[in-house]
């Protein structure tokens, strides 16, 4: 049920995540602004007022869902999974195709992107279920069920084709397996499947006879490989970017003055690549005050979830530190050259309603569970 206000302890409400939230803010809808100074179609800050629109909402959000009992969420854990399931299947009946993809759906006027709440939704789902069951969680049967629901949500995920967003489900997974509780020895079994399975899907997908992945996501993956040979065209993307993040060298060309975004050399770069804009305009000192941030948000949601009042609690904070530390990950090393270009947005810091809205309801979950602390501090 919906708790009251007396029963929460306001004085745990977790300012310090507004606070961090809003400096994030401030970065993104700044560096959106410079970003689409060229490209935004009717020559204003189009990007940078619907991102800002977004935070004021998702504020709102965050107040509203912070207010309601995590638990009395989570009752609702199967009807979550199967919204999550006609959301993506209704992506396939009936979504919207853009550059080969079809990611986002139309409802009541508002285009969404289904993959990027379905995250939520299965932090949620998950950490109910592996609460209900953890005593249990080391049975064969339970982690089969778990392994088959998330599968359910990969294998639509995968057929947008998004090959991103389903990576990055199932290292979600994985996650939250293991702080459920999961035995060592599923972890050793994992990892010896894992290994070679990984070796041969890297072999397979090299040969002319492949059909797991596209032409567009195999040339991105051998791009990688070999960026030599695919300089002038699937790297070029990822060249430009390593050389804009080089030349804002110390404290960057300062706003709007970067090539990146003045000549376009890259399309859409207030999503993928807004890392590459910071770079470049603000310097390896507006890079490393971004992951601070970032840094200093998952270290105090960590801290959060060792004092969660139970189980459940922690794996929701768990499952959503998994989430941003690895998108982090992933997109920073797509704009360096580390990884190949994925599509996997810069939380918090991209373009993007649908990512930013998600994460603003998590944050609110995150600070209800806050209020209900064992401790204070």
């Amino acid at each position: 049920m919906l708790r009251t206000y007396k029963n929460y302890h306001l004085r745990k409400y977790d300012f310090l995540l507004i606070l961090l939230l809003c400096l994030l803010a401030g970065i993104s809808i700044t560096a959106i602004g410079s970003a689409t100074q060229v490209n935004s179609p009717d020559g204003t800050d189009y990007f940078a007022s619907k991102q800002l629109v977004g935070y004021v909402s998702g504020l709102v959000m965050i107040l509203v869902v912070s207010s309601i009992d995590y638990r009395f969420i989570t009752r609702f854990y199967i009807p979550i999974y199967i919204l999550n399931i006609a959301l993506l299947g209704g992506v396939l009946l009936i979504g919207e195709t853009v550059n080969g993809a079809t990611r986002w759906i139309n409802i009541a006027g508002f285009t969404i992107q289904p993959s990027e709440f379905s995250k939520l939704f299965m932090i949620l789902f998950l950490a109910k279920y592996f609460d209900k069951c953890k005593d249990k969680i080391n049975e064969f049967h339970i982690l089969l069920m778990g392994a088959g629901a998330m599968a359910v949500t990969i294998g639509l995920i995968f057929l947008q084709p998004n090959l991103s967003t389903a990576i990055v489900m199932s290292i979600l997974f994985l996650v939250m397996v293991f702080a459920g509780g999961i035995s060592y020895k599923y972890i050793a079994a994992g990892i010896s499947v894992a290994v070679p399975t990984f070796l041969f899907l890297l072999w397979y997908i090299q040969q002319p006879f492949q059909k797991l992945l596209k032409p567009y996501q195999l040339s991105r993956v051998l791009a990688n490989i070999n960026p030599e040979e695919y300089a002038l065209s699937t790297s070029l993307q990822t060249n430009n970017s390593i050389q804009a993040i080089g030349s804002g060298q110390l404290f960057g060309k300062g706003l709007y003055l970067g090539k990146l975004n003045k000549y376009n050399y890259l399309p859409e770069p207030q999503t993928d690549f807004i890392f590459s804009i910071i770079g470049e305009e603000f310097g390896f000192v507006g890079c490393v005050v971004v992951l601070a941030l970032l840094f200093l948000l998952i270290i105090r949601c960590l801290w959060l979830a060792k004092d969660a009042p139970d189980n459940q609690g922690m794996l929701i904070i768990v499952g959503f530190v998994a989430l941003i530390l690895f998108q982090t990950f992933i997109n920073v090393g797509v704009t360096t050259g580390i990884v190949p270009n994925t599509g996997v947005t810069l939380p918090f810091v991209s373009y993007g309603l649908s990512s930013l809205w998600s994460n603003m309801i998590a944050i609110g979950i995150i600070l209800n569970i806050s209020m209900q602390r064992r401790t204070t501090y």
